[in-house]
C-alpha cells in the first residue's frame, strides 16, 4: 500500500504550492469519496486541456502550468490524491495520433508518431480499482467541442477526445470509471506504481530535432487550436 502513496520526484506532493492548494481547498476534511470528486474535478476543469513542455514534468509544474494532458493531468491527480491519504497508480498505453487531429493539423500532424503515449489513473477504493481517464477534457472545452460537433451523437474521434458516447460520455466519477480517449488504445503497457517508474520504460519516440520542434512550435500551435475550440471559434 506504502508504494500507492509514496512521494517521488514526479509526484511531488510536499511541493509548497501542492500543499497551500490542498489545505486551501480542506480536502483533507472531507469524506473520501467527497474527497477524490473533489480532487478529481478540479484537475478535470479548473487545470485545462492543453500540451505542456514534456510528459514526465513534476505536479507542481503542472500546477503552475494551470494546463495538461492525459499525461500530465495523470501525474496532478495523482500527487493531490496521495496527498490526501487516496492510494492510486498509474496504467500506461499508446493511442492512435488520430484523436489529436484538429488539435494538430497540416504537416505537423502528418509528421507526427502514429503512436502518442497515454496513461490514466486508477485509485484504490474499499479494495476495488477505479479508471479515472475522463480527467483530460475540461467541461467548457468538452462543451465547446460538442457544440462545434453536434451533428456527432455516437462515436467522434479528434481534438483530444475518441469516445463512442460523445453526446454524453462517462467524465464524471461516482464510484465508476470514466473515460474520454480510451477508444484510441492500440498498445498496454500495464501498471506502474509512479509516473517516474511509466517513463523510466516508456518516452515518446520523437528524436532530439522533433522533441525539440515539439517543445518549440507544435504544441504551442496545439494549445492555440484548442483555445480557439474553448472560445467557441
Amino acid at each position: 500500500m506504502n508504494n500507492y502513496l509514496k512521494e517521488t520526484k514526479i509526484l511531488d506532493y510536499s511541493h509548497d504550492s501542492i500543499q497551500k492548494l490542498v489545505n486551501e481547498r480542506e480536502w483533507n476534511q472531507l469524506d473520501m469519496i467527497s474527497r477524490i470528486k473533489a480532487i478529481y474535478n478540479f484537475v478535470r476543469d479548473e487545470i485545462k486541456f492543453g500540451y505542456n513542455l514534456s510528459d514526465n514534468i513534476s505536479a507542481s509544474a503542472v500546477l503552475k502550468d494551470g494546463y495538461g494532458q492525459c499525461n500530465t493531468k495523470a501525474t496532478l491527480l495523482m500527487a493531490l490524491l496521495r496527498a490526501t491519504e487516496i492510494p492510486n497508480r498509474i496504467h500506461g498505453f499508446t493511442i492512435d495520433k488520430a484523436l489529436q487531429k484538429g488539435a494538430i493539423t497540416g504537416i505537423w500532424y502528418k509528421l507526427s508518431p502514429k503512436n502518442i503515449l497515454h496513461s490514466w489513473v486508477e485509485i484504490l477504493v474499499d479494495e476495488q480499482w477505479y479508471f479515472l481517464e475522463g480527467v483530460i477534457l475540461d467541461k467548457i472545452y468538452l462543451a465547446k467541442l460538442q457544440e462545434k460537433n453536434s451533428d456527432c451523437k455516437t462515436t467522434f474521434c479528434g481534438y483530444g477526445a475518441y469516445s463512442d458516447n460523445f453526446k454524453n460520455p462517462p467524465i464524471d466519477w461516482d464510484l465508476n470509471n470514466t473515460f474520454i480517449q480510451d477508444k484510441g488504445i492500440n498498445q498496454d503497457f500495464g501498471l506502474f506504481d509512479t509516473p517516474d517508474e511509466f517513463y523510466e520504460q516508456h518516452q515518446q519516440k520523437l528524436n532530439v530535432f522533433e522533441r525539440f520542434v515539439f517543445k518549440n512550435i507544435v504544441r504551442h500551435k496545439m494549445n492555440k487550436n484548442v483555445a480557439k475550440i474553448r472560445n467557441g471559434r
